[in-house]
C-alpha cells in the first residue's frame, strides 16, 4: 500500500509542476485569465497530494508501530526507498518552480499597484497609507 501511495503522490507532484510552468508562460504573455482558472486545479492538487501525504504518514507509524525496534530504513523495501528519494527530488523541483513563479506574480502586482496609485493618488497619514481618493477627473458633479 505504501509504494501506491508514493507512486500517486509523486503523480500529484508532477502535475503541480507542470501546471505551474503553464502559469508562468500565461503570466509572461499577460494570459491571466488562465492563470486564474487554474487555480482550482492546483488547489485540488495540493488537497489531493495533502490526503496523501497523510494515508502515507499513517502507513509508516503503522509499519512503525508492528515491526517493534526496527528503523525505518530497515523496513522500506528499495522500491520505497527510491521512491520516497524520487518524491523529495520531485518536492525540491515545485519548490524552485513556486519561487519562479512567486517574482512573476510579485512583479505584475507591484506594477498594477503602482499603475493604481498613479491614477488614484492615496494620502499618506503618518507611516500608514490611507485608501484611495477619487481622482478628480473621474469626479461627477450632479
Amino acid at each position: 500500500m505504501l509504494t501506491h501511495y508514493l507512486h500517486n503522490a509523486i503523480k500529484d507532484i508532477e502535475n503541480l509542476i507542470e501546471q505551474t510552468h503553464k502559469d508562468i508562460a500565461d503570466i509572461k504573455v499577460a494570459k491571466h485569465s488562465e492563470v486564474f482558472e487554474r487555480a482550482k486545479i492546483k488547489n485540488d492538487l495540493i488537497q489531493s497530494f495533502e490526503n496523501k501525504k497523510s494515508l502515507l504518514d499513517h502507513e509508516l507509524m503503522k509499519m512503525l508501530k508492528e515491526s517493534g525496534q526496527k528503523s525505518l530504513e530497515e523496513l522500506l523495501n528499495a522500491e520505497q526507498k527510491e521512491l520516497l528519494a524520487q518524491m523529495k527530488v520531485k518536492l525540491s523541483e515545485l519548490k524552485v518552480c513556486n519561487k519562479q513563479y512567486a517574482k512573476y506574480v510579485v512583479t505584475i502586482s507591484q506594477f498594477y499597484n503602482v499603475l493604481l496609485d498613479s491614477i488614484f493618488p492615496r494620502d499618506m497619514e503618518g507611516y500608514k497609507m490611507s485608501n484611495h481618493k477619487p481622482a478628480s477627473l473621474l469626479k461627477i458633479r450632479v
